[in-house]
């Protein structure tokens, strides 16, 4: 339903601007799950790869999606070169195993915001090995 269940920034002084690419970017999601049809249930791997350059604000936008039509936006700042592809999807695979174990908890309601410590840890470090 294209609401967010989780939402995190780091530097938050442009968090309105992530704000607004990541919700740019659940469209552009749309668009090309659209296009893959049934391709995408066939295909086991779920990354959509870059979604577009934002030139403006010198943000990337990446997508992923889980076979329960979940979908994860990363957008990251365009300057870090080290950030390559595999590290893209690495950080995705984590993102959607972390998701799972929130999703086994038998204490929490699909759809509500996602408030677990052990998730926001693994965020966390994720973002802070990006920095």
């Amino acid at each position: 339903q294209n609401y967010p269940l989780y939402i995190r920034s780091i530097p938050t002084e442009n968090e309105l601007k992530f704000h607004y690419t990541v919700h740019t970017s659940l469209d552009v999601v749309d668009e090309k799950i659209s296009a893959m049809g049934k391709a995408l249930v066939d295909q086991r791997e779920l990354y959509l790869g870059l979604l577009y350059p934002t030139e403006d604000y010198k943000q990337r936008g990446y997508g992923y999606v889980t076979n329960s039509k979940v979908k994860f936006v990363m957008v990251v700042d365009s300057s870090n070169t080290a950030l390559r592809d595999n590290e893209i999807r690495s950080m995705f695979r984590k993102l959607h195993n972390s998701y799972t174990d929130i999703m086994c908890n038998p204490f929490y309601n699909p759809g509500d915001r996602i408030q677990s410590r052990a998730f926001d840890n693994m965020v966390n470090s994720m973002m802070m090995q990006v920095c």
